[in-house]
């Protein structure tokens, strides 16, 4: 039976170890199932521990995606056999999904991210928060919730609240696809380089000196030294160069009136409308809840972040676009999804209200101290 998570430790210099953790599911893109969650986790928290375990390498198998994303196929068959109720298994998994991106966030060791290729949604839950993140000129990163009725989580509370001017406004509402240059410019990656360096890294990985400086910045001098030599040769970001105009499109306190400009946009940049046409027909309660995960988590912890976007997900499968948006785009892949309202001015503030409040008295996700 093969390995979902193939776990590896590679010997280096001195008797230190380079612990290896690729998703092995090439045909679904590396897409996250419970199973894979699981066993990442258990397998960080045992390298946790260990002295000789200098860093972790985090990467997918193939060269077509580090994750397209979590294993929402599976989620939406559970949904489809309980129509309007809490799902035990759509909380199971983004519970679990959650913990294991916080524990990337506060891991001690540094974690390098293999980011090359298709990263989105669940597979940048797991890039925004490794310590050294590497994009390449195949990355191509994206939180297409809006397309699914979902919304930007795994963590986008967080970072799309840090990102320059409004661009987490933008490609939360647009489901843009970054280059490794528009990652980098809006905080998600760290270094851009050559996607023919991958076996190179573990190779040079297994003979730095970790016995000198601290291993994070052991890492960031043979990184920097990459990204010297290729990044010339890599793409240019889109967001830098026109951060001014996506401000003004994104600009206003009410989410109806962004939506209402970007579709009277008329564009001749392909980047551009085609980020108004994902708009147009994406989902009007995940337009809201972007909305309300920008304005009301711009103070919260990442705990806090990771506790309120469980609430969400979950309600997402109970009383959100989540089902009908799977079933348009990936089930009966008609693409005509028929969204709870027909538009972002017909839904009531009431049912935001209802799908931000928790279901439950003890939540889920609590006791982060235990990692």
């Amino acid at each position: 039976m093969t390995e979902l998570v193939h776990v590896q430790e590679h010997q280096g210099r001195d008797g230190a170890r380079i612990g290896q953790l690729t998703l092995n599911s090439e045909r679904s893109l590396n897409a996250l199932s419970l199973p894979m969650v699981e066993r990442l986790y258990r397998q960080l928290l045992a390298w946790q521990s260990r002295d000789d375990i200098q860093c972790v390498l985090l990467d997918g198998a193939g060269d077509k995606a580090f994750c397209a994303g979590g294993d929402i196929r599976a989620m939406y068959d559970a949904c489809v056999a309980h129509p309007g109720e809490r799902v035990e298994e759509v909380e199971q998994f983004f519970t679990a999904e959650y913990r294991l991106d916080h524990l990337i966030h506060v891991y001690p060791k540094p974690i390098v991210l293999w980011g090359s290729g298709i990263v989105m949604g669940g597979g940048l839950g797991l890039m925004a928060g490794a310590s050294h993140r590497v994009v390449t000129e195949t990355s191509r990163i994206a939180m297409p919730e809006i397309s699914i009725g979902l919304f930007p989580d795994v963590g986008g509370t967080w970072f799309l609240n840090r990102m320059p001017g409004q661009c987490g406004r933008f490609l939360g509402l647009s489901g843009y696809q970054m280059n490794g240059a528009d990652a980098r410019y809006v905080g998600l990656a760290d270094y851009g380089v050559a996607s023919q360096r991958r076996g190179q890294l573990l190779s040079d990985l297994c003979q730095l000196d970790w016995s000198g400086a601290e291993a994070h910045q052991v890492l960031d001098g043979l990184l920097q030294r990459y990204q010297d030599e290729d990044l010339p040769q890599l793409p240019d970001s889109v967001l830098q160069a026109n951060q001014a105009d996506i401000d003004a499109l994104m600009a206003g306190d009410e989410v109806a009136e962004v939506v209402t400009r970007m579709s009277r946009l008329d564009s001749d940049q392909k980047w551009l409308s085609r980020a108004a046409a994902t708009l147009a027909v994406g989902s009007p309660i995940t337009m809201h809840l972007l909305w309300h995960q920008l304005q009301q988590g711009q103070n919260l912890s990442l705990e806090q972040v990771f506790e309120k976007e469980l609430v969400m997900a979950v309600r997402c499968a109970e009383l959100g676009d989540f089902v009908e948006g799977v079933r348009a785009l990936l089930i009966d892949k008609d693409r005509q999804p028929k969204w709870r309202f027909a538009s972002v001015d017909e839904v009531p503030a009431a049912h935001i209200d209802a799908m931000v409040t928790p279901p439950w008295r003890d939540h889920p996700l609590q006791n982060w101290n235990k990692e």
